[in-house]
């Protein structure tokens, strides 16, 4: 496994684990705890050591479950992320929110602590927020200060209210078919040496080639995620074509191929998080490191999506 760093102290895998899958059935998620445990335990095995949850998952119960892999798989063998809800970013709920994550976790610092959104019904003003994160990370509670869909504009402003921290990542949807942060989030961390960290890196499974126009998911992704419907998938197959093409001939998985897209941006700042819901996945996804595609693979990916146009109106 190769190593990257984040921030100042932090070494984190070139892909990581990320953690809703672990949110409980009451969640919606048809995992088994049992599953999630064995997950981290086989991402430890093959070298991934960034683990990425929130207290908003399974409102807490996925952090809870993390903890208890974590006391399992040892602490000390991971960086441990998680993410403060929206609605707790007044000064003193945030750092009630940070005990509270702590707990479940089972550990005594965070290593990369997040903002997951600013709640738009909220309004809470970015001052008091990062006023106590800026707290927590002097106290020792957290060791690096991240964020979670922010744009170029969210990210400026909440820089310019830490006094000697900063921001260390940013975590945004990116993946082959869904590009919108190259625009301005992608360039602008790029310059600023802020990591991307890569949720739904695979499209929510509409890159993992399971999926077609006449064969969409059974479960709740059909009604709800826009890429879903046959049109979308239509459009999306052109580029599984392509990395069917590619996983064949280098004896890959179409997610590890389209993991490895990411982790091949020119920007050198990608990290994808794609989720594990047992062992088996920690190993696929684990298997996307360690290799790269050539510049004329990732020219026909980069062809192919160009085609594609995504339809996300009713």
């Amino acid at each position: 496994m190769e190593y990257v760093s984040l921030g100042k102290d932090l070494k984190v895998s070139k892909v990581g684990m990320g953690a809703m899958q672990a949110s409980g059935k009451d969640s919606g998620f048809s995992t088994i705890d049992d599953d999630i445990i064995d997950a981290v335990r086989e991402s430890r095995a093959a070298g991934v050591n960034l683990i990425d949850t929130a207290e908003e998952y399974g409102h807490g119960y996925s952090e809870s479950l993390v903890g208890k892999a974590l006391m399992e798989s040892g602490r000390d063998n991971f960086v441990v992320a998680t993410k403060v809800y929206g609605q707790h970013l007044r000064y003193d709920e945030l750092q009630k929110a940070c005990a509270a994550s702590l707990q479940r976790l089972g550990i005594d610092q965070i290593d990369l602590y997040q903002i997951h959104w600013p709640d738009p019904w909220e309004q809470i003003p970015l001052k008091y927020t990062f006023k106590a994160l800026e707290k927590l990370y002097d106290d020792g509670k957290i060791r690096a200060i991240g964020v979670s869909n922010f744009a170029v504009r969210d990210l400026e402003e909440a820089r310019s209210l830490l006094s000697h921290a900063d921001i260390v990542s940013n975590q945004v949807r990116y993946n082959l078919v869904q590009r919108e942060i190259e625009e301005e989030v992608l360039p602008y961390c790029k310059k600023n040496g802020i990591m991307i960290l890569a949720w739904s890196p695979i499209a929510s499974g509409a890159l993992s080639g399971k999926y077609g126009e006449d064969s969409p998911p059974a479960d709740h992704r059909k009604t709800y995620a826009a890429l879903f419907r046959r049109e979308n998938l239509r459009e999306i197959e052109k580029v599984n074509r392509v990395l069917k093409e590619i996983a064949e001939k280098r004896g890959k998985t179409v997610p590890q191929v389209a993991l490895n897209w990411l982790m091949s941006s020119p920007s050198e700042i990608v990290v994808p998080i794609p989720g594990a819901k047992n062992g088996a996945q920690s190993r696929e996804n684990a298997g996307a490191a360690g290799w790269q595609l050539s510049s004329t693979e990732l020219d026909s990916l980069n062809k192919a999506a160009q085609q594609v146009t995504l339809n996300y109106f009713p």
